[in-house]
């Protein structure tokens, strides 16, 4: 009924409720805190995983928690090509090949899971940070048709491409087309 008092004892677990989350919302800050704090006393060396990790978080749409978890990963794993970049994350199909038969059986899901869940939300928020990329402009003819089937096959296309060409930045300082950066200070 509106206007009536919450009873105490439900009052009492919204405080421990409270009191939890402000734990845990303290806990996330330490360790925010504690990584910026490795990536700033890390020496400014233009190689290494701290570098990386400065380079990926220039590009708008990605944070420095999607960063790191990128760089420690899968991006400072000396891979020989992008085929090895895409299998490590999981993000190739699972041929089914049985005499004259072949098809595909879907998602491999045989690489590192946390980058492949990783790199499919990276590959969403790609498309609202970066929409004037050449990726984004690649998703969107693909996925013309409307249908949600179709927009989730290309999602993981999409984010088999951003690792390639994330994984390209930082080895060669290859830049994908249309890609924007923050400023270097910000």
């Amino acid at each position: 009924m509106e206007g009536t008092s919450l009873p105490e004892n439900t009052r009492a677990e919204l405080r421990r409720d409270l009191e939890r989350l402000r734990l845990v919302r303290d806990q996330i800050r330490a360790i925010e805190g504690e990584r910026l704090g490795r990536l700033a006393a890390a020496p400014s060396a233009a190689t290494g995983p701290h570098a990386m990790v400065r380079l990926i978080a220039r590009v708008f749409g990605i944070g420095i928690e999607t960063a790191d978890m990128l760089v420690n990963e899968a991006l400072s794993r000396n891979l020989r090509d992008r085929r090895a970049v895409a299998r490590y994350a999981g993000l190739t199909g699972a041929p089914d090949e049985s005499g004259q038969r072949r098809r595909e059986k879907g998602l491999a899901r045989a690489g590192n899971g946390r980058v492949r869940r990783g790199m499919i939300q990276l590959a969403w928020r790609f498309l609202i940070w970066q929409r004037h990329s050449r990726l984004a402009h690649w998703f969107r003819e693909r996925t013309a048709d409307g249908r949600s089937s179709t927009r989730k096959t290309m999602i993981v296309a999409l984010a088999r491409k951003l690792l390639i060409a994330l994984w390209r930045l930082v080895t060669t300082g290859e830049l994908t087309e249309g890609i924007q950066f923050r400023p270097a200070g910000a």
